[in-house]
């Protein structure tokens, strides 16, 4: 029945979305990740997330849970504390399947509000500063399934809410689906894919003209947007994995893929169709206890300010991880690509794992 109704809403949106324009970019937040184990590993996680950290990676991962429930919650700041993710969430084992829903926030709070600095015959007035928040909210429903009870194959569904918030000034709202697979070959390599967006995500906007707008001696300032509709356009993540065993206590698990963008960006490969980026990441775990991580993504083609040569930048970062019994803690330190930026952040994540704490 569950699979029933991820399948009907998928259609549903689907034939909404085939009847509108479609734009480049939105909902960049959902792109950050989650868990500091993939952000550490570069993202290089598609094929090998088995936690309930999976609907940020490929939802097809929590096919892994076989016990109980997992929860989960992170949080890291960027520019010295300026804007703050958070991300909470919950995955139970069904009879049939595995369901969960995860809850993000990405905020910038105190902004300065100078749209009514300059009254309407040009005179300066700071008393007129205020202050608001930006927040970007978004709920995620995910389902996991063997496809015909294949043991080899899992598939999930994300199914996802997205409210934004601009102070008194826009909100708006929007919906979408995400679509992945992992297949389990019987030489331990896995394989897998994550289709975000797979429909387009549809985002609604309301605007508030008199908050966002400013007339000065007869002339509007800020005039409010037109257009009051976004839509996200798809990305495919791929990538592949297998364990390597050292001995009986250490393992290596490499994984590397690609991003491809449906769309122009700074990408290595771009076209007006797709952008393609590789991406790679590792993870050497000791007696499954201790964990040392490493990746590097977004690979682009970007040109130098001061001799105007094409160069190839790329974005490293790594992290350690410690578990005991079914809780398990993770850090990394990365750059979450948010505006462009070059700043590194900290993230801490945190994980309990339901199903271990009752094996022990």
């Amino acid at each position: 029945m569950m699979k029933k109704y991820f399948l009907l809403a998928f259609s549903l949106l689907f034939g909404l979305s085939q009847s509108q324009i479609i734009r480049k970019y939105s909902n960049e937040f959902l792109n950050i990740g989650a868990g500091a184990r993939g952000l550490a590993m570069g993202g290089a996680v598609v094929s090998n997330q088995d936690d309930v950290y999976s609907p940020m990676w490929n939802p097809a991962g929590l096919m892994a849970i076989e016990r109980d429930w997992q929860g989960a919650a992170m949080h890291a700041e960027y520019f010295e504390s300026i804007a703050k993710y958070d991300y909470l969430a919950y995955a139970k084992v069904l009879e049939e399947g595995v369901f969960g829903v995860s809850i993000v926030r990405l905020g910038v709070d105190n902004i300065l509000n100078t749209t009514q600095l300059i009254d309407t015959e040009g005179n300066i007035d700071y008393d007129k500063i205020t202050k608001f928040s930006q927040s970007d909210y978004a709920a995620i429903l995910s389902y996991a399934f063997n496809p015909g009870g294949n043991p080899k194959l899992d598939v999930g569904v994300n199914a996802k809410i997205v409210y934004r918030n601009v102070g008194k000034f826009a909100n708006g709202y929007g919906f979408g689906f995400d679509i992945g697979a992992i297949y389990k070959a019987d030489n331990g390599w896995k394989f897998g894919g994550m289709l975000r967006d797979a429909t387009t995500t549809v985002n609604f906007w309301s605007v508030n003209q008199g908050e966002l707008s400013t007339v000065v001696n007869g002339e509007e300032f800020n005039p409010a947007p037109k257009d009051k509709m976004e839509l996200t356009m798809p990305k495919l993540n791929v990538g592949a994995s297998k364990i390597f065993n050292i001995n009986s206590s250490v393992y290596v698990l490499p994984e590397a893929g690609i991003n491809v963008d449906f769309a122009k960006t700074a990408a290595l490969v771009s076209t007006d169709f797709a952008s393609i980026t590789p991406y790679a990441g590792a993870e050497l775990g000791y007696q499954k206890m201790i964990f040392v991580r490493l990746g590097v993504n977004r690979f682009q083609s970007i040109t130098d300010i001061e001799d105007l040569k094409r160069k190839v930048s790329f974005q490293p970062s790594a992290g350690i991880g410690i578990r005991y019994r079914g809780l398990t803690l993770d850090y990394a330190i990365t750059n979450s690509g948010i505006g462009g930026s070059n700043f590194y952040s900290n993230f801490f994540s945190l994980k309990l794992d339901m199903g271990a704490f009752r094996n022990d």
